[in-house]
């Protein structure tokens, strides 16, 4: 019996042993050991749990055994939980958002929108040439920009449209008649008018019947005479207006006194008060004086002129006139004058010259400011209207030049305008 059941629990052994997992579990409360064994010591591993993971709470103690309470968790790690290489870790936190960056200010950035910065420089329209050409037959869509001599003389034109503060008074003087002093004296200031936008006159000084006013088209009788016996009555622009004509370039002339009786009588005090008068209205004024230096009208030009004009042919004896005179300025005081003095040589007649051009104009440039050449062209020869539009390329492109070289002294003459009370005695 006893080995029957002997053999029976035997054949059950299999049957109610416990699992593997259980035959060696771990105990987790001390005194749970089997006897003659000791107890394993209890292990808790910290666990890192990513921000927002629930919390794993510890098993309840078993009965009867004291509750160990747990030790307080560092923040964002659990007390019980499986080993840190089961879970992994949580991904660092993204950096903080760039702050969007501010306004770069450079050397030529003020912080405020700047054209130069932000428009490209657009080629200029091409004025001459073939490149005018093409720019005209493709409609615009092929500009090859301007060429050497437009930029040439659209530089010349910059010069001239400088600008003038107050008033500036241009002497066109000559002791020798038939030299294209008048002529000179249209042609400068009919480029000045044309090419600026502020206001030209053209004076006639001359006692002996200038030819001034015969040289644009006529738009009234008036004379410089006129203008001083109304020139209380006269506080506008519009008041002026009706005592002189203009022509196509806008440039306007006030003629002198067609009798030669009353043209003798324009003295220094009346050329005085007939430019305070002009002063008001206009910027640049032209002068063309007479003949005679020693005349009372010519004494009145000296003494408020900030440039002065001689013009002279290429001839022997207009150059040795041309000469004396700059020797006769300079002996009476005029030599500051002198030194602002542009001598204009003009060619009254077609063909070869005689006298060594060259040569004339080293001889004055050594005392004045500057030598210019005017070609001869058969519209000025005429002695008529004068009308740049008919002048040949040089011609006008010679007195553009003329016009440059006068502005270029506009700058430097703003402390040198005389006060009309303050004139020499």
């Amino acid at each position: 019996m006893t080995s029957d059941n002997t053999n029976r629990v035997a054949r059950r052994g299999p049957s109610w042993a416990p699992p593997a997992a259980a035959q060696s579990p771990a105990p987790s409360v001390a005194g749970d050991a089997a006897p003659g064994v000791a107890p394993r010591a209890e292990q808790r591993v910290p666990l890192r749990v990513a921000d927002g993971a629930r919390r794993q709470e510890p098993p309840p103690p078993p009965p009867g055994a004291e509750a160990e309470p747990p030790p307080l968790p560092e923040e964002g790690v659990a007390s019980w939980g499986p080993s840190p290489a089961t879970v992994p870790e949580a991904a660092p936190p993204p950096p903080p958002a760039a702050a969007p960056p501010e306004l770069a200010v450079g050397p030529r950035h003020s912080g405020e929108i700047d054209r130069d910065m932000l428009l490209r420089p657009a080629r200029r329209r091409p004025q001459s040439g073939w490149r005018r050409v093409v720019y005209g037959l493709t409609g615009g869509l092929v500009n090859p920009g301007e060429s050497a001599e437009d930029i040439r003389r659209r530089q010349l034109v910059e010069r001239v449209n400088q600008p003038i503060r107050g008033v500036y008074r241009i002497a066109m003087v000559s002791l020798k008649g038939g030299v294209g002093k008048t002529t000179a004296t249209v042609g400068v200031g009919s480029t000045f008018a044309s090419l600026r936008g502020d206001h030209v006159v053209a004076v006639d000084a001359n006692p002996d019947r200038g030819t001034l006013g015969g040289r644009i088209p006529t738009q009234t009788t008036a004379t410089v005479r006129d203008l001083l016996n109304d020139a209380e009555n006269i506080h506008r622009y519009s008041d002026v207006r009706a005592f002189t004509s203009q022509g196509p370039s806008r440039l306007e002339v006030l003629a002198s006194e067609r009798d030669p009786h009353k043209a003798e009588a324009f003295s220094r005090d009346d050329y005085r008060t007939a430019l305070g008068v002009l002063e008001s209205f206009f910027s640049l004024i032209v002068t063309d004086c007479g003949t005679g230096l020693v005349h009372g009208a010519m004494q009145g030009v000296l003494d408020t002129a900030d440039a002065l004009v001689l013009v002279s042919s290429p001839a022997l004896d207009a150059a040795m006139a041309a000469d004396a005179t700059l020797n006769w300025l300079t002996a009476q005081g005029y030599g500051e004058l002198v030194a602002r003095t542009v001598v204009v040589i003009s060619s009254a007649s077609r063909g070869p010259q005689t006298v060594n051009i060259g040569q004339l104009v080293e001889h004055f440039a050594a005392k004045t400011r500057a030598v210019h050449t005017i070609p001869f062209d058969q519209h000025l020869a005429e002695g008529s209207e004068v009308d740049l539009d008919r002048l040949s390329a040089a011609t006008r492109e010679a007195f553009v030049e003329l016009a440059a070289l006068l502005a270029d002294d506009f700058p430097a003459a703003a402390g040198r305008h005389h006060d009309p009370h303050l004139l020499r005695g």
